[in-house]
This record gives structure tokens, C-alpha cells and sequence, in this order.
């Protein structure tokens, strides 16, 4: 190997290694062992104590007695208690014992997603398939921001739901002398977010797409895509999130033998 190639590889090794411990937290992404969605009436659910609804004005309320063992803000219920989860965030927490029930909202629909330490796809996790690591992958960009941020709508893996983003501009590369262009959002912890399809969704990758996070842009706009860091969405890892797909439009037209390939899914040979 070259310097540059053991730099690479070194950067990328570190990076990945934080990237599954993140994966393996307790109540992380592999944690997920339900969802289910709320309406108007109050309902129960396999495993959970008490009684949940959603009243459509924003709320979700519980209704359980302190002997159930449900906390809010580390708080009994004992009666009925409104929580308020916030559109397309991470939901409101409440403790039932080693598990957390995350009270979510996805436009004007509610659901629980219950996360669990002892979930199979996290017990019996042992790492993220990836391609090997290769320069190759990373390339030059350029960012061409729009005049305004967009507002766009894309499909979810749950059919009939949509999430909505507000897209920020283009990010244009080249890959094996093919040019591509993707829609770009503003990731969570700074950057841009590409989301994407491209050859290797649904063989050696999964199927729903792929993020990478770039760093911001230079004044030029110009950023570097090192597609060797691209991962797999929660969906990858279990049917209990409801990840978007990608935009509409946002496929590369060659097979990026890069980043993460699909997990293993214990869920589904238990």
C-alpha cells in the first residue's frame, strides 16, 4: 500500500469501529423489537402494560397505575399522562424496566417503537459488511446550492407514509467518467446528507439506499466524497424503523462497490 492508500484505510477503520459501537448502543437502532401504530382509541400491545392513544391534536396520552412500572421523565404513571412527540425527530422516551418505548410522530400519525437491550438484531450483532476500503471511491465534488432550499417529499419503507425534507442544492461528481448529480440535505451533525440508489441496491447492498454525510462546502463549493463511508439506514437493520427512501431522481448510474453492503438479519432467521 501506498501512504495515502494506509491513511486511508487507517482513517476509515477508526471511523467505522465508532460507527458500529454507535450501532451497538442499549438503545440504539438494533434495540427495535415493535412499532405500532396509535389511533383515537386507546389500545394495548403485546408486551406493553397499559393503555395508548393518540388524540390527533399533537398528543399521545398513556393511561397505566403506578404497579404497571411506566415512567415518564422518570416519573410513575398513575393515570393518564400526555406526551408530545415532534414530526420527523426522535420521539419522546418512556421507560417500561430495561426497555424504552420511543412515542413517535411522522406527520399526523403516531406510532410506539419499542427498543429493547435483548433484541435478537442486537445481542447476536457482529459488525457491518463493507466493501475494502479503496481511493478509488474518493472523488472530487462540487456543491451547486439552489437560489432557495426546496421543500420535497419522499416515500418511506412503510407504504402510505411520506417524510419531508427541505433540500438545500446539488452535489455533482463524476464516477468511472459517468457525471451524476444528487439532491443534497443538511445532515443532522453539519454537512450535507446524499441519499442514493445506485448499481449494487438490492444485490450487495440493501435495497432501500444508502446515506453518505460530506462536509460542508468550500467557498467554491467544492467537497470530497469518499463513498467508502457510506451506510446502510436503520431499515437495513430491522423492520421497525421507518426510514425514507431516497429522492426522487437520486441514483448513480455505476455500482459503488463502497461502504457498507447488507447486515445480516438474525430477526429473520430466528
Amino acid at each position: 500500500m501506498t501512504t495515502i492508500e494506509n491513511e486511508l484505510a487507517s482513517s476509515w477503520a477508526a471511523w467505522h469501529a465508532d460507527r458500529e459501537e454507535t450501532l451497538r448502543a442499549t438503545h440504539g437502532w438494533l434495540s427495535l423489537t415493535g412499532l405500532y401504530w396509535l389511533d383515537s382509541s386507546p389500545a394495548q400491545f403485546p408486551d406493553l402494560p397499559g393503555t395508548w392513544r393518540a388524540d390527533g391534536s399533537g398528543g399521545v396520552f398513556i393511561t397505566a397505575v403506578a404497579a404497571d412500572g411506566v415512567l415518564v421523565d422518570d416519573v410513575p404513571v398513575d393515570g393518564t399522562v400526555r406526551v408530545e412527540p415532534v414530526d420527523g425527530q426522535p420521539g419522546a422516551l418512556v421507560r417500561i424496566g430495561a426497555r424504552k418505548v420511543e412515542v413517535i410522530r411522522r406527520t399526523d400519525t403516531y406510532a410506539l417503537r419499542v427498543r429493547d437491550p435483548e433484541a435478537i438484531t442486537r445481542t447476536a450483532f457482529d459488525g457491518v459488511p463493507s466493501y475494502p476500503v479503496d481511493e478509488r471511491w474518493v472523488v472530487p465534488g462540487r456543491f451547486e446550492a439552489y437560489p432557495e432550499p426546496r421543500p420535497i417529499t419522499v416515500d418511506a419503507v412503510v407504504e402510505g407514509l411520506n417524510h419531508y425534507f427541505t433540500a438545500v442544492g446539488e452535489v455533482v461528481l463524476t464516477l468511472d467518467g459517468q457525471p451524476q448529480r444528487l439532491i443534497a440535505l443538511p445532515a443532522r451533525t453539519g454537512g450535507l446528507s446524499l441519499h442514493f440508489r445506485d448499481g449494487t441496491s438490492g444485490t450487495g447492498t440493501y435495497g432501500g439506499g444508502r446515506i453518505l454525510v460530506v462536509g460542508d462546502p468550500a467557498e467554491d463549493g467544492a467537497v470530497t466524497v469518499d463513498l467508502n463511508r457510506t451506510v446502510n439506514l436503520p431499515c437495513a437493520f430491522t423492520a421497525y424503523a421507518t426510514c425514507p427512501l431516497p429522492p426522487a431522481g437520486n441514483t448513480l448510474t455505476v455500482p459503488v462497490e463502497a461502504g457498507e453492503r447488507t447486515p445480516p438479519r438474525p430477526d429473520l432467521a430466528a
